[in-house]
């Protein structure tokens, strides 16, 4: 294994195999199944292709990847648990470790694409004054939206 992660990513993909072999032979058993199968094992998959990205950008979009697939995989564990396919105790025990896992990739994502969280730092930055003097033009507050998490859209602001 290259990393922690992906031994993690990998055994996590295992547990899910053999939950689905526990599921009914339904069709709802074996439909859920196969998108749960799909989604569970690729988290891992697409991390290790992320680790071995020939440049930055594949590697945001790798993780990207398996961070949407660690999302998917925590909502077919939800459906099991609530349609009752296989054991209970079982699934909730991997819904947890897909929400970590989600938490994990977010965070790789985040930094690697090195995003800031704090708006009140890109303005300073971007004006070159403090808080408390906070004047600027219309193109400058597209700018600043455009680099934070939050859609300008968001705001409902009249352009």
């Amino acid at each position: 294994m290259k990393t922690e992660l992906e031994g993690r990513t990998k055994e996590f993909g295992v547990h899910i195999v053999r939950l689905i072999r526990t599921f009914p032979r339904t069709v709802d058993g074996i439909e859920v199944g196969r998108q749960l199968l799909r989604s569970g094992t690729s988290i891992g998959a697409n991390y290790r292709e992320a680790n071995r990205a020939e440049s930055k950008s594949d590697f945001i979009h790798k993780v990207g990847i398996a961070e949407k697939e660690a999302s998917e995989t925590v909502y077919w564990l939800e459906i099991c648990e609530s349609a009752i396919l296989g054991r209970n105790d079982e699934i909730k025990t991997l819904r947890s470790e897909a929400i970590e896992l989600l938490a994990i990739l977010t965070t790789i994502g985040r930094k690697a694409k090195g995003r800031s969280r704090s708006i009140v730092g890109v303005l300073s930055a971007f004006i070159g004054i403090g808080f408390p003097f906070f004047r600027f033009s219309l193109p400058a507050f597209v700018l600043l939206f455009s680099l934070s998490r939050f859609p300008l859209s968001a705001f409902h602001v009249a352009l």
